[in-house]
């Protein structure tokens, strides 16, 4: 029976076993959250969210009868309220883009600690987005995290560009300005003139369009 103090109703889509206990085990430390529904194939665990409209999806993106991204588009398409988190084991450059382009909220590479899990979480309940992934960018050494490869113009200046990653890694218009040495008021102004450039009113669709730009390392 659903704890009615739980505010969040989670669905749970993983094929491979034992992960999918590690998962369970570790979204059993998120105050506030019950798993309602743990799936091992896509189409059981898409059924039960378009039938309970829970409040949160997290979706493996290999499943052994449907692609975790189909999981995700027709339950964004029927919820449009839902967060959803996709979990891979095969990670790429391209796949940022390509899960925000269908409004995933974040994803999680497997081979990264467990509790990027929990963190991927408390970003996309606040209404943030979580990109986690050991992907290296072509030609590059080190953990460097590849941007997501650009598919929209730009139209901002550099320091609007500047401002524009700030405000999408979640820093206030108070902690941009002394780190920028600029007013708060001048900050507010960029804030103003970026949201209008590219169309957006929140910071949830600023941080989005910025993977898509690749103005943000994801």
């Amino acid at each position: 029976m659903l704890d009615p103090r739980i505010k969040i109703r989670a669905v749970l889509i993983e094929d491979e076993t034992m992960f999918r206990q590690l998962i369970l085990l570790t979204l059993g430390k998120v105050k506030d959250l019950q798993v309602v529904g743990e799936f091992g194939v896509g189409r059981a665990g898409l059924d039960f969210c378009l039938r309970e409209k829970p409040d949160l999806l997290v979706v493996d993106l290999m499943l052994p009868d449907m692609n975790g991204i189909e999981v995700a588009r027709e339950v964004r398409r029927a919820l449009p309220e839902i967060k959803i988190l996709v979990i891979t084991a095969h990670p790429s450059d391209r796949l940022p883009a390509d899960l925000m382009a269908i409004g995933v909220n974040g994803y999680v590479d497997k081979t990264e600690p467990i509790d990027y899990v929990l963190s991927a979480v408390d970003t996309v309940r606040n209404g943030g987005m979580f990109f986690a992934s050991r992907v290296r960018a072509r030609g590059g050494a080190g953990g460097a995290l590849p941007a997501a490869r650009p598919s929209i113009p730009v139209p901002l200046t550099e320091r609007e560009q500047e401002i524009a990653r700030l405000v999408a890694a979640g820093q206030m218009s108070k902690e941009i300005a002394a780190k920028l040495n600029l007013s708060v008021r001048t900050v507010e102004k960029h804030r103003a003139n970026i949201m209008e450039k590219i169309g957006v009113r929140e910071v949830a669709s600023l941080t989005r369009w910025c993977i898509q730009a690749g103005l943000l390392d994801t």
